[in-house]
């Protein structure tokens, strides 16, 4: 039989049960879906360990006037290096030389912490770790494919694009540097 808006309804079907039990089915797989998806979504968050990674404190004390110390920071090697006058001159002086990947000394370590130069210590070519005292600028040398690095961390010569990498990093205090 017809109905006054010209649908014909089978004999004791009603509409509204019909809508809620498509809208309670798709409810149920949709419920179902996000039962499965989430721990695959969860599992891709960083761990506990990793974040308790994500700053790390480091006792500048440890660190004698020329000498530099590696430290390990969210699973790269990280050099704190306190410079001596005569390499902050050095840095300074080679400031308007010809770098691939140009900055000033003053750009590559804290206001008026001069002395302390913090750097990610992997190559920008391949990632290998560069040693201090090697290079042809008195920096870091890279063994792997000879990149030279001058005192304030610039790439000189070599293959590497870059300069070493600056980690996000602040002083608490004149003897303690929070890194991350």
């Amino acid at each position: 039989m017809a109905d006054t808006v010209g649908e014909i309804t089978p004999a004791g079907e009603d509409p509204s049960r019909r809508d809620f039990i498509h809208v309670a089915a798709l409810a149920a797989a949709a419920g179902a879906v996000g039962s499965v998806v989430w721990p695959l979504v969860d599992q891709m968050n960083p761990s506990g360990d990793m974040l308790a990674l994500a700053s790390l404190e480091f006792d500048l004390s440890k660190v004698a006037d020329g000498s530099e110390v590696t430290i390990k920071w969210r699973g790269k090697p990280v050099f704190v290096r306190k410079r001596t006058p005569a390499e902050i001159a050095k840095a300074k002086a080679d400031d308007n030389a010809d770098l691939k990947d140009p900055a000033k000394d003053a750009d590559r370590h804290k206001p008026g912490k001069a002395e302390w130069l913090i750097l990610i210590g992997s190559c920008t070519h391949l990632g290998c770790v560069p040693t201090f005292g090697g290079g042809d600028w008195g920096g870091w040398f890279c063994p792997c494919h000879g990149s030279h690095y001058d005192t304030a961390g610039r790439i000189r010569k070599g293959p590497a694009p870059k300069n070493l990498a600056l980690p996000e990093y602040a002083f608490l205090s004149d003897t303690k540097v929070k890194i991350g």
